[in-house]
């Protein structure tokens, strides 16, 4: 069987995820598995569980020990006692640990964007513009990649006019 992802190389890794209670399942080449991070998920069975829930956040490279100096302004923590506790410190180690988490969001949740409702007071025109075009591009990609030029291009008329839209603002 082929990757799911690539589509070149024969498909050596089985993932199934179950979200909200629906089961999803990939068949992953060892590149694309690598390049999702679902690499060494049990790396720290053995160990405590700290070291279990730690082993989601990734191995310690040697550069990744260097970045244990690299502390949360907000709340002092270090990306090591993330990986040791298996808890984010506070929402600004997000934004300072962002690169570290995203594989590890991305394997955990499926997602890295929150696509749940927002209340109309949380966000202003600006932002609904944002995530239409968002939106949109994420459409003109799925026409594209299923071939339905027409319907791509009337995407791409859409999205250059929000963004034109945008500018005369």
């Amino acid at each position: 069987m082929l990757c799911q992802n690539c589509g070149k190389y024969e498909a050596t890794t089985h993932v199934k995820r179950i979200i909200n209670g629906e089961a999803a399942e990939a068949h992953l080449c060892t590149d694309c598995a690598r390049a999702l991070g679902y690499t060494d998920v049990f790396g720290g069975f053995g160990n405590v569980f700290g070291d279990l829930l730690g082993s989601f956040f990734g191995e310690m490279t040697p550069s990744a020990l260097s970045a244990r100096t690299v502390k949360c302004e907000k709340c002092g923590s270090t990306f090591n006692d993330i990986v040791e506790s298996g808890k984010i410190g506070c929402a600004e180690c997000y934004k300072t640990f962002y690169e570290k988490l995203l594989p590890s969001l991305q394997r955990i949740h499926g997602k890295t964007r929150h696509e749940g409702k927002i209340p109309n007071r949380a966000f202003s025109q600006s932002d609904a513009k944002a995530n239409e075009l968002l939106k949109l591009e994420s459409e003109l990609k799925e026409a594209i990649d299923a071939q339905n030029f027409e319907k791509a291009a009337t995407l791409r008329d859409k999205i250059n006019a929000l963004k034109e839209d945008g500018k005369n603002e």
